[in-house]
Formats: C-alpha cells, sequence, structure tokens
C-alpha cells in the first residue's frame, strides 16, 4: 500500500485512468466487431459505414496510447481490405 500522500493520490489516479482507459478499449473493440459482422453479412454501405466510425475510435484510442498506433493502422488496413472484397465478390 502506498505510504506517502502523493504516492495514495498517484494510486488513485491510476485506477481511476485504467477505468477510463478500459471504457475506451471496450469501445473501440465493439466498433471493430460492428464492421466485421456488416462485412460477414455483406452489407457493404453497412460496412462502410460502421468502418468510419472504427477508423475514428482507433484513431483515438491509438492518440491515447492505449493501444499502438501500429496495430491501429493494421487494423484499419485489414478491415479495409476486407471492405474492398466485398465489392470484388459482389
Amino acid at each position: 500500500m502506498a505510504n506517502s500522500a502523493q504516492a495514495r493520490k498517484r494510486a488513485r489516479q491510476n485506477n481511476d485512468q485504467r477505468f477510463l482507459n478500459a471504457g475506451h478499449r471496450s469501445a473501440f473493440r465493439t466498433h471493430v466487431k460492428k464492421v466485421l459482422k456488416a462485412v460477414q453479412s455483406g452489407d457493404k454501405t453497412q460496412a462502410q459505414q460502421a468502418f468510419k466510425i472504427a477508423e475514428s475510435s482507433m484513431d483515438r484510442v491509438a492518440d491515447k496510447g492505449i493501444i499502438h498506433k501500429n496495430k491501429a493502422a493494421r487494423l484499419k488496413s485489414r478491415l479495409s481490405a476486407r471492405i474492398k472484397a466485398l465489392s470484388a465478390s459482389a
């Protein structure tokens, strides 16, 4: 347990930030899943709309340092490729 006042405050702040980060991470994952679900159903317009939301969510989470910027770029690239593949197969 933290012994000094500043260590107790830091522990409190870390805990608060951990809850905020968990919320952002959860929302980001939900947005990605919505894109994947739209791609699975074959609805390109819905997938594009969901991707637009997911893309901004990924950028926001990456800017906050919750996920690495390269991970966000990799996920955006992979999701975009799946959406493009929809039009090629249709």
